[in-house]
């Protein structure tokens, strides 16, 4: 049988069929069976796990894990390497679910308490390359976004030299390539889990340029991605990792390049090279992408030369609409990063209507491409966006409202804030839009959401929403009797100080309206709550109460003498007087020109 099956899928599959599988693995757990015969059936499962992805689904239904895994309990070395590599060939298949051996971090934690640190350091020293390199494979999976790993790998000894230091030797430049990588990677899962410093020498001396020097073009495709994801990976917190990465070995030039996949075709003769270049196109793209963003999370200098290196912005674009999710994915978090740039939302994003593309993105996207496209949105709506009209044209109110109903709150964040600057500073008409886009149910829905987040920024675009007298004034005739139950709500609930400020903002916008200030002078438990504010221990919230007395009380509007009367009738005028000898300069200035609004 096992002569049969090397490497003939054909007849893999016929033995398969013939139930092959259940009689091989009964052998292999009989206790009579000899170790020989329990070896050979390993052996033979092994070759029909290499064939198709079908073999290795029939041998999962057969139950193959457990059998195998019991078999690593005999005392015969050969058996056990013999399970071991079947085990192996079936956990790297994609069909296998991945559940069934350790992933995710709480398993990390049972091989750290099961003593793998310890039992896999001194492989470091091996004398064979293969097992050195292994070993280090499994410190850069146990020390992956795990602090507790990460803190002990720091301290480890091995022959009297800590970790870092093996590592830092095994990234030198005479060392092979993978595993040069490896220990770059090691080194950085260990500083971004926050066992290393950022500004540590092994960080900045020894693993950056390691990891630039993967992007070179001098390396194989596959280095190439691996080393700029992890080099994005390892700068993304960090704005000095990220200048100095920038002017390392020219790298925003370098990874011009990941673009130029496959090359043109009539270079390419061999047909096999043409294969496996189409094939990490676009995961050299996703990887260029990500590098980018991560160098231009922070810094403007860095933005300006991304944006200027050779058709950039173009290759952004088409990048927004390829058919893999996960380069559309990199390439909204690349402009994402850019479009933080107030400079560039004027100039590039405008010359390259970035706009367009975006709106398509955000048509049927997953989840976290929308977070990421969402968030840009925000970005481009801001007042000095160029790009704000023409998006407002192409149907983003209904979009954006739609997010705002989403069951991830990422989304209804986004949705909202997008909202919010949308609305600031914007006409009338903008603003009944959003209104009649929203329906006043879903903005008191999002008012009482769970989600601070959410809340606030649905605050903020009430605010916006109610700025310059005759919108106050329109908005209020329509919707102010629901505004000012909101209101009421949100100043007797449970909030912290920075919701109810934004709250008191509101209502100072409206007792700047002409008729709109009615609804305030009308209505006692509002007057009450905001005398209370007055004195609240808060200064914010205290400024924010005067703000509404002073709108109430101005001098030249029609109705003031009237205004001023009822508040001084409830108190306010003490509450002003005591105020004037506030110690804070900002509440006592704005109680004296309270005061004189009085005296004119």
């Amino acid at each position: 049988m096992k002569n049969a099956v090397i490497g003939n899928n054909k007849q893999k599959a016929n033995l398969i069929v013939l139930g092959a599988v259940p009689r091989l693995l009964y052998l292999l757990q009989q206790e009579t069976s000899s170790t020989e015969l329990k070896t050979e059936c390993a052996v033979v499962l092994g070759s029909l796990a290499m064939g198709t992805e079908n073999n290795v689904k029939s041998l999962l239904d057969c139950h193959i894990i457990p059998a195998l895994l019991q078999g690593l309990l005999s005392p015969d070395l050969k058996f056990i390497e013999a399970c071991l590599r079947c085990l192996r060939t079936i956990f790297t298949s994609p069909v296998t679910p991945e559940e069934l051996l350790y992933t995710g971090p709480d398993h990390q934690t049972i091989l750290f308490n099961h003593g793998a640190v310890q039992n896999i350091a001194h492989l470091l020293t091996s004398a064979s390359y293969k097992v050195r390199m292994q070993a280090l494979k499994c410190f850069s999976v146990l020390a992956f976004e795990n602090p507790q790993v990460s803190m002990t790998l720091v301290n480890v000894l091995v022959d009297g030299e800590l970790l870092p230091q093996i590592f830092v030797k095994m990234l030198q430049r005479d060392k092979p390539i993978e595993m040069q990588l490896t220990s770059a990677k090691c080194l950085t899962y260990m500083c971004r889990a926050g066992a290393i410093r950022t500004d540590d020498n092994c960080i900045v001396l020894k693993t950056l340029p390691c990891l630039v020097r993967m992007c070179s073009k001098e390396r194989l495709l596959e280095e190439r991605v691996e080393g700029a994801e992890t080099l994005a990976y390892l700068i993304e917190p960090d704005v000095e990792l990220q200048r100095i990465a920038s002017i390392t070995d020219h790298l925003i030039a370098m990874l011009a390049d990941y673009f130029k996949y496959p090359s043109s075709v009539s270079a390419i003769t061999d047909i096999k090279r043409l294969d496996h270049d189409l094939k990490h196109a676009h995961e050299l793209r996703q990887a260029a992408f990500k590098l980018y963003a991560s160098l231009g999370a922070n810094d403007e200098d860095i933005r300006k030369k991304i944006i200027e290196t050779e058709n950039m912005m173009d290759r952004i674009v088409t990048g927004l609409s390829e058919s893999s999710v996960k380069v559309r994915l990199a390439a909204v978090r690349c402009l994402h990063s850019l479009s933080r740039s107030v400079q560039q939302l004027r100039t590039s994003f405008q010359d390259h209507a970035v706009w367009k593309p975006l709106m398509k993105v955000l048509q049927n996207a997953p989840d976290e491409v929308l977070v990421v496209a969402s968030s840009m949105l925000c970005n481009l709506l801001l007042e000095f966006s160029p790009s704000k009209e023409p998006i407002l044209e192409s149907g983003a109110v209904e979009l954006l409202c739609g997010l705002t109903q989403s069951e991830n709150p990422a989304l209804r964040v986004n949705g909202i804030w997008a909202l919010m600057n949308m609305a600031f500073q914007a006409e009338q008409k903008i603003k009944a839009d959003i209104l009649r886009s929203l329906s006043t149910e879903q903005l008191f829905r999002l008012l009482s959401d769970s989600d601070l987040n959410v809340l606030m920024k649905t605050l903020g675009l009430l605010r916006n929403l109610l700025s310059t007298r005759p919108h106050i004034d329109k908005i209020m005739s329509t919707h102010g009797k629901q505004i000012m139950q909101a209101v009421t709500l949100i100043l007797e609930g449970e909030h912290n100080t920075e919701v109810k400020e934004q709250t008191l903002c509101i209502l100072a916008n409206i007792a700047d309206g002409t008729t709109a200030k009615e609804l305030i002078m009308t209505n006692d438990d509002i007057l009450q709550k905001i005398k209370y504010y007055m004195g609240h221990s808060h200064v914010k919230l205290q400024l924010a109460a005067m703000f509404c007395i002073s709108n109430l009380i101005w001098n030249e509007e029609e109705g003031s003498q009237e205004r001023q009367d009822k508040l001084r009738d409830m108190g306010i005028v003490d509450i002003l007087h005591k105020l004037s000898q506030s110690p804070d300069s900002n509440l006592c200035d704005k109680a004296k020109t309270a005061l004189q609004q009085y005296l004119a």
